[in-house]
């Protein structure tokens, strides 16, 4: 069995990248921060940490974003680099 290490610098690329992508969903549907968060139940900043990677998000709130884009999770990882 092979332990993956992931290096700080590639989480925060990660999430970074995670945040732009759905940044890019948010836009393609001419959303801004506060109807996202209405839609999928958060908060407006709490959509402005994870657009801009300081969130380290959930698999809940993955769903619930996902869930109102009306997509499938896997694809907000569509694009994200870090992803394989």
């Amino acid at each position: 069995m092979m332990l993956l290490m992931i290096s700080e610098h590639e989480e925060d690329r990660f999430l970074k990248n995670l945040g732009l992508r759905v940044r890019q969903l948010r836009r393609a549907h001419g959303w801004s921060q506060e109807k996202l968060a209405q839609q999928c139940g958060l908060h407006r900043t709490y959509i402005g940490g994870v657009e801009r990677g300081e969130r380290n998000i959930s698999a809940v709130n993955l769903l619930k974003i996902a869930t109102t884009f009306d997509i499938f999770i896997g694809d907000l990882f569509l694009d994200v680099e870090g992803v394989q």
